[in-house]
């Protein structure tokens, strides 16, 4: 069965998106289903490209077992629309941005985090970079909950797909 293709994208991609990338991988990883996923993370502007992730970012993400240190920030580009299956934004400005990136063939791919959350407030994942340290917590309770939502229905997607034996 082919790979699937996720990126992960907010604006500078070195909070919320590599923290979206590090939590899914490691959901990912606790499901034996490495081989079945190609995981990344873009920002949709080019301040950061190259940096790491947020320091703040890192340090919630490592309380919870998840590791973001080889992380490296990088600009999500017209080819990504095409490569990835799944563009997930983390916010509305940058789903905009990326449907503005994305051919009209493409754009379907372009969700939001947060819709394949239970039953969330607001469908944008607040952006913790100007806000304290709690914000960081937030911002992975809310990832969290979304990836594991969104793992569950793209592996129950592929099961879908597997051609039955006779």
């Amino acid at each position: 069965m082919d790979t699937h293709r996720i990126l992960f994208v907010c604006m500078g991609n070195i909070c919320r998106s590599p923290t979206a990338e590090g939590v899914f991988r490691k959901l990912v990883k606790q499901r034996g289903a490495e081989n079945q996923f190609e995981i990344d993370s873009a920002g949709t502007g080019g301040w950061h490209i190259g940096c790491p992730a947020d320091k703040r970012a890192q340090q919630a993400a490592s309380e919870r077992d998840i590791d973001l240190s080889a992380l490296r920030a990088r600009q999500v580009c017209v080819a990504d629309t095409r490569y990835y299956d799944s563009l997930i934004a983390m916010d509305n400005d940058n789903r905009l941005r990326l449907l503005e990136l994305a051919d009209e063939s493409h754009q379907p791919k372009v969700r939001l985090l947060l819709e394949y959350a239970d039953s969330p407030d607001n469908l944008e994942v607040p952006d913790p970079y100007y806000g304290g340290e709690n914000g960081f917590d937030l911002t992975l309770d809310l990832i969290e909950d979304a990836c594991h939502k969104l793992l569950d229905q793209l592996l129950a997607r592929r099961l879908a797909k597997r051609p039955r034996s006779r």
